[in-house]
């Protein structure tokens, strides 16, 4: 059993990732329509193609982790090494410089494609990091409840903290209010990434006699298939959750019209999504993990079609079904997490090779593009709808966000729920499969 003082140095690695992939889920686009002055269509069709590039790199990551070789381990190394250019990368993503509209498109593209290449460098294997802690089924679900109740601490300080940063440091000046906050949220996440790196420690490795090709890897994984079912909803997931995560800020701005509540919103999102986490491994102990996750994602997608409902004048029940979307989608990401772990002993029992990168780094590669198509089709369904940048919007721009806030994202969930029906890796078959290992190497 892994001690808590571990679980928590494991759990500081996402928080320092959150801090960067929260930010730019909630304000890269509004930063880049309202600060930067690029169109909404512009952004959403930089989002895709950088997080579509970006994805493409993460299989070549992971194969580049899973033959890394050094006194730290495979995946640690990596924490180290790239903790400093992750957040120097992240200021400049966040800063503006006198150019002219050409200039500063192309500007953005640069950083952002930088940014998204270092994150997948480094955030890659710090995935992969959690498989190889302990090979505990009942563990994984905790460990992974660890890193993403800190994973989202990391999104409540962005959440929380951001607007009123930008407004402290800017003093009315927001493009110079962003650039400070981002050197102060890169500098935490600096130190967290160093506190992971030296309290954790990797126990499990390939078979010492492993020595297989890219190409012969690639091949053991598309024999995986419960990987491609994980990989499938992965990508539907993340593109709804995105898609939403994106609209929050316009749909408190411009649907409520309640600019000001901004923060407490995202706020409180940030609290259910943490208190959701804390609570999955509870949820993975009583119940089956394949059937709690399929009834968490349906009912993540019941509230999103609720909220369609609610009026401009509900405050308190927007704030609440936001509250409780958040509290059940998050409830459910850890045990998606531990599901990653468990596929990788199932093609390391069927195929003979453990390629624990490799498996991490193919699920994130269909979760970037669920994340590039979420935040792609913000941008888009935006523009669709007639959005105008910090000004009043016309009644069918409102509820064009209202529909892409709600029943849009819901059918991400929904098509998730009906994808697991087909994943059959329940405790008792990882008990199986553990113990056929168990045998083979002894």
């Amino acid at each position: 059993m892994l001690r808590m003082k571990e679980k928590i140095a494991y759990g500081l690695g996402d928080t320092a990732s959150n801090i960067i992939f929260q930010t730019v889920m909630m304000f890269l686009l509004i930063y880049y329509t309202d600060v930067v002055g690029l169109s909404p269509a512009l952004v959403g069709t930089l989002f895709l193609i950088v997080r579509i590039f970006d994805a493409i790199t993460d299989p070549l990551m992971g194969a580049m982790a899973d033959r890394t070789k050094t006194k730290w381990g495979q995946f640690r190394p990596y924490l180290l090494w790239l903790a400093l250019p992750f957040g120097l990368i992240s200021i400049l993503a966040f800063t503006i410089f006198d150019l002219s509209d050409n200039g500063k498109i192309i500007y953005a593209f640069a950083t952002y494609s930088l940014l998204m290449i270092v994150y997948t460098a480094i955030n890659i294997p710090y995935s992969a990091l959690g498989g190889v802690l302990t090979a505990d089924p009942k563990e994984r679900v905790s460990v992974q409840s660890y890193r993403f109740v800190f994973g989202m601490l990391g999104g409540l300080i962005v959440a929380a903290g951001t607007m009123p940063l930008v407004e402290y440091f800017g003093e009315g000046d927001k493009a110079l209010g962003y650039q400070y906050t981002m050197i102060a949220m890169s500098a935490l996440g600096v130190v967290l990434f160093l506190l992971c790196f030296a309290g954790t420690k990797e126990r499990i490795s390939p078979p010492p006699q492993q020595n297989s090709t890219f190409k012969q890897d690639l091949i053991c994984l598309w024999q995986n298939d419960q990987w491609r079912i994980l990989c499938l909803a992965g990508l539907l997931l993340l593109s709804g959750q995105v898609l939403r995560g994106t609209l929050a800020v316009y749909y408190v701005k411009y649907y409520l019209v309640r600019v000001d509540l901004i923060t407490p919103f995202m706020t409180l999102g940030m609290i259910g999504s943490i208190l959701g986490c804390a609570l999955s491994q509870m949820v993975a102990k009583k119940f089956c993990k394949i059937k709690a996750y399929i009834a968490l994602q349906s009912i993540a997608a019941f509230i999103c079609v609720i909220s369609y409902f609610v009026s401009s004048h509900q405050i308190t029940l927007a704030l609440s079904l936001f509250f409780l979307w958040s509290f059940f989608l998050q409830m459910a990401t850890p045990l998606l997490w531990a599901k990653m772990a468990d596929t990788i002993d199932y093609g390391h029992w069927k195929t003979g090779v453990r390629i624990t990168g490799m498996v991490y780094s193919a699920v994130v590669f269909f979760i970037k593009l669920g994340v590039a198509i979420g935040g792609a089709l913000a941008g888009w369904l935006l523009a669709f709808y007639g959005y105008q940048a910090d000004m009043e919007q016309s009644e069918t721009t409102k509820h064009g966000i209202l529909i892409s806030f709600t029943l849009f994202a819901a059918l991400g969930s929904v098509l998730v729920a009906f994808v697991m029906r087909w994943y059959t890796l329940d405790n008792d078959k990882v008990d199986k499969i553990h113990h056929a290992l168990q045998q083979s190497t002894s």
